[in-house]
């Protein structure tokens, strides 16, 4: 039978902490870097993909299905892996998915055709999700109070920074080889990052916490979670304004370099300057979330995003097409995502604490399912104006407002934690 859950999540009492203080910064370095390598994954290759092609006798479009595959792979480990935690504690999860992202990299390096890089792209995924979904769980597990939102507020920026930093990496490792180098250095990054798991993750699920009732009583667990009005709410929040960020990271290429003329160079430089927009926003988040209470966080990421796409969209109608314009559009837009991120991913995990591995599966992998179904729609409608990436960003921050206010309603105070730090301190 599975255990009932606590009437209201903030009635859950933490247990005392797994890990010695002086260990939390190892812990929360390490977590960050499992957040980062999926992410990684997901683009590094990205420049290498016509000669990809020409390797192995691939059309265009097939050689993209391996990167849909990768993502279908990361969706679904997430959605699969997270409440199975839940049941089986994180630490065999944890090490189980670094070792098969070492040997699913290994593969993509060594695939003969198209066909089998596929299919080991889906396992590369699956393995990764692991990683990025328990990260999430473990800090649920092991800090409570302000502590909570100012670790989320980390691995937001590395969820929003790695996607943009990757072609950027993969390009680097291009240049001196092949892009079958590119799954080599991710297999070697996995290596560490599994010597890292054994030496500094412990198991932060006791066997007392964990759920009972197998498989099936796992995911009804989750299935209960889906039924919870605020919680969906918070993470269609989520997922949608993902929809607005992966719209300008396929967009905003085409944008500034065929709309506005730059080189690459410059776009490099255009998209770099965005990312420290994103940083800087993790940061006022991080020093604000223990005296602003996160929904009001999140309404002020929302609005400041908002404020960004109308501007991309109606600027460009009344005086035309800028190259200034759109870049501090695109500036103030992420920035307020930078808000966004970390305060539905503290909510969400504080109204999920009853499963904080099906939170989380739900959470990350919504968050990257809406993600992925947003990044092609750019190219679809067209890449000569900077408009469809305008209407495509503003449409989705729009359903994430209403995601707010219909099922969030933020006014409630839904998942606000303690101002004073419990548990950890670093």
């Amino acid at each position: 039978m599975v255990p009932r859950p606590p009437a209201s999540d903030e009635a859950i009492s933490p247990s005392a902490p797994p890990v010695p203080p002086g260990q939390v910064s190892a812990l929360i370095a390490v977590l960050g870097a499992l957040t980062a390598v999926a992410p990684l994954a997901t683009d590094m290759y990205v420049p290498g993909f016509p000669a990809m092609g020409d390797a192995l006798h691939a059309s265009g479009p097939a050689v993209q299905l391996t990167l849909t595959a990768f993502l279908a792979g990361l969706v679904v480990g997430q959605l699969l892996i997270g409440p199975v935690s839940d049941g089986w504690g994180r630490r065999r999860l944890l090490l189980a998915g670094a070792g098969g992202f070492v040997l699913f990299s290994l593969l993509c390096a060594i695939a003969p055709n198209v066909e089998l890089l596929t299919a080991a792209r889906f396992l590369q995924g699956f393995a990764g999700a692991a990683g990025m979904v328990l990260a999430r769980a473990v800090i649920t597990d092991c800090f409570h109070g302000a502590d909570v939102p100012r670790y989320f507020a980390l691995l937001s920026q590395i969820l929003g920074i790695a996607p943009i930093a990757a072609p950027v990496v993969g390009g680097a490792v291009l240049s001196a080889s092949t892009w079958r180098a590119v799954f080599v250095v991710l297999a070697v990054l996995g290596a560490l990052l599994l010597a890292a798991v054994v030496g500094k993750v412990p198991e932060t699920l006791p066997p007392e916490r964990r759920h009972g009732g197998g498989l099936a009583g796992t995911f009804r667990t989750m299935g209960s979670l889906l039924t919870r009005r605020a919680f969906m709410g918070y993470v269609l929040v989520l997922g949608f304004t993902s929809a607005a960020l992966f719209a300008y990271i396929s967009g905003s290429s085409f944008v500034f370099q065929n709309v506005h003329g730059v080189s690459a160079t410059v776009y490099s430089l255009i998209f770099a300057s965005n990312a420290v927009g994103m940083l800087l926003g993790g940061v006022a988040f991080a020093r604000l979330a223990a005296r602003v209470r996160l929904n009001t966080l999140l309404i002020t990421g929302l609005t400041v995003s908002g404020a960004g796409a109308v501007a991309l969209l109606v600027i460009p109608a009344l005086a035309g097409q800028s190259l200034a314009a759109s870049w501090v559009c695109l500036f103030v837009a992420m920035s307020g995502v930078a808000l966004i991120f970390p305060a539905t991913m503290s909510i969400g995990q504080h109204l999920g604490r009853s499963a904080p591995g099906a939170a989380s599966a739900l959470i990350g992998g919504l968050q990257f399912l809406f993600g992925a179904a947003a990044s092609p729609l750019v190219g679809l409608f067209g890449e000569d104006t900077a408009t469809p990436m305008a209407v495509i960003i503003l449409a989705a921050l729009a359903l994430a407002g209403l995601a707010l206010v219909l099922l969030a309603r933020p006014w409630q105070a839904h998942g606000e934690v303690t101002a004073r730090p419990h548990g950890y301190s670093s």
